[in-house]
């Protein structure tokens, strides 16, 4: 079969107008960004506010395995296949980040005939969102330290800066930094840090913003530092939320695209799941619900991460009722699960298949304490055999979730028809009775706690000492309701990346707590997980080109 890259670049695309045409928003509604992406426009999400709103379907995942699983590949297979059925669908999607991109992870855009296009712009540069998140971050690093240098009249402790430098890249060295170095004109020497751009607080306001007006009231709130007295230093102090505002005026914008078959897509913000909640912009998915009947979404990673945030942090925060969750897995992530080496996933193994599906098993039982009605599909390999597939159907029905095999990677919307039409059937016959997980005014612990336990299936948590101080500090503040977000790694329940299956016995140490005041939730460390990533030993990029045409190459 041709590469992803080779599939994409063969696609007869739509003008972005036609593709907008589909959900009845007119050209004047549109702003072009070339003939195939543009951003809808704030008088289009202000006309259409009044609509009512159409069935949010959540796509989410087990845990990543080398094996792979799919999950925005079935995003946007199930999509189309809404399309192949009449049914008037769109996708609503988050925008890939750079690091992974040019790292091990890959882009973000589906794979096989399952894609958005155009691929190559959205996993490089796409309209400039991620570079407008990043210089609004760091024009308020560089206020804050303009300020200290030019006489600190908010007496800023230097010692307690919490405000970290940004970059859209891999790129370990950066993690722990000194700056200030030479001479008394370039400002004091300090420790510093860099974070990826989608583990920012700044990519956090924007995907849980409304509109400008909230988007600078979050912005506000950003806290960058402690007086001498213990006082919080926020962005407002430093007056820097107009121009942040400023640079972030056209990034605040949805932006639409289209998959392989035409489907509308609204790709827009993309925060990591593993380090940062994990969803695409409250805006992008409110609008969708306004434009169509059907929105799929989806939720980084597993659904330990991805879902946990997606329904006790974007929901809540934006009043949303998910519909229905469909949960993607493949035989071979569950032989994987169940101890097979990679490089044997290809051959039957009903005992480790078995073995491995209690992964698939916790992550049902997690998705049913937020009482949505959840459909396991199988993201189908031609290695797979009857009697794997079958088993999986089995066990999914005997928990009470409906089944479908998807291959759409292979056949496009055709190969999710089956997987279309049991949702379809699902949001006809069973109501969703969506809660979350945890009260606002439980504490940040019990929070914390509640996730570790219910969610990962932990024992109990263990705090680092700083940990527990700010906690208490975050607590004092007026703090205490803010919903948290858990950044741990992805590959296990447990915050091992080692532990696979569904692991026992163990407990989860949150080594680390801040708080993101403008997003308007806490943020816990767990484990060895770090909020700028580094390179593999050989890197995606090496493969990575571009011919005299312009055209790109070795991009998945």
């Amino acid at each position: 079969m041709k590469t992803d890259i080779e599939i994409a670049q063969e696609a007869v695309m739509l003008p972005v107008q036609e593709v907008a045409e589909k959900l009845n928003i007119s050209q004047d509604d549109l702003e072009f960004y070339g003939k195939y992406k543009a951003k809808l426009s704030d008088e289009l999400l202000k006309k259409t506010a009044e609509n009512p709103d159409g069935k949010l379907v959540l796509v989410t995942a087990i845990n990543p395995t080398p094996a792979g699983e799919g999950k925005t590949t079935t995003s946007i297979g199930l999509g189309q296949a809404f399309g192949l059925l009449d049914k008037k669908a769109v996708l609503a999607l988050r925008e890939p980040s750079l690091g992974p991109c040019f790292g091990i992870k890959g882009g973000a855009a589906g794979g096989g005939y399952a894609q958005v296009v155009p691929m190559e712009d959205l996993n490089l540069h796409f309209t400039g969102d991620f570079h407008a998140i990043t210089s609004a971050n760091n024009l308020l690093a560089a206020l804050l330290d303009n300020h200290i240098q030019q006489g600190n009249e908010l007496n800023i402790d230097t010692r307690q800066i919490v405000w970290k430098r940004c970059l859209d890249m891999n790129d370990r060295v950066l993690r722990n930094i000194v700056v200030g170095l030479g001479n008394k004109l370039d400002g004091f020497v300090r420790e510093d840090h860099f974070i990826i751009t989608v583990a920012s607080e700044i990519m956090a306001i924007l995907c849980l913003s409304e509109d400008m007006q909230d988007l600078k009231r979050r912005l506000a709130k950003i806290i960058v530092a402690y007086t001498v007295d213990g006082a919080p230093v926020t962005a407002e102090d430093l007056h820097a939320v107009g121009s942040m505002a400023a640079l972030l005026k056209d990034a605040l914008k949805p932006n639409l695209i289209q998959t392989l078959e035409h489907t509308p897509a609204i790709v827009h913000g993309g925060p990591f799941a593993n380090i940062a909640h994990g969803c695409n912009s409250i805006r992008a998915t409110k609008a969708a619900l306004k434009l169509a009947d059907i929105v799929v979404t989806e939720a980084g990673f597993g659904a330990d991460l991805g879902a946990e945030k997606f329904f006790d942090i974007k929901c809540r925060k934006a009043g949303l009722k998910p519909d229905c969750v469909v949960l993607v897995a493949t035989v071979r992530a569950l032989k994987y699960n169940g101890g097979v080496p990679k490089s044997e996933l290809s051959e039957e193994n009903m005992e480790a298949l078995k073995k491995g599906i209690v992964n698939l098993e916790k992550h049902i039982e997690n998705l049913q304490k937020y009482q949505v009605p959840v459909v396991v599909t199988l993201n189908s390999f031609v290695t797979d055999t009857k009697a794997e597939t079958d088993y999986v159907a089995g066990f999914c029905k005997e928990r009470g979730c409906e089944f479908a095999l998807s291959e759409v990677w292979e056949k496009g919307g055709a190969g999710g028809i089956a997987l279309a039409e049991k949702v379809l059937e699902t949001l006809e016959e069973k109501e969703s009775n969506f809660k979350v997980l945890y009260p606002d005014e439980a504490g940040l612990k019990e929070k914390i706690e509640t996730i570790a336990k219910e969610i990962y299936g932990a024992d109990g948590v263990t705090y680092s000492p700083a940990a527990e101080k700010e906690l208490k500090r975050i607590t004092d503040l007026g703090m205490g309701d803010f919903p948290v977000c858990l950044a741990k790694t992805q590959y296990s329940l447990s915050d091992d990346q080692n532990k696979l299956g569904r692991p026992k016995d163990f407990t989860v140490n949150v080594r680390e707590v801040y708080v993101s005041a403008g997003a308007g939730f806490v943020v816990a460390i767990l484990g060895a997980i770090m909020t700028m990533p580094g390179l593999p030993k050989v890197p995606a990029a090496n493969r990575i080109d571009v011919d005299e045409s312009g055209c790109i190459t070795g991009l998945f």
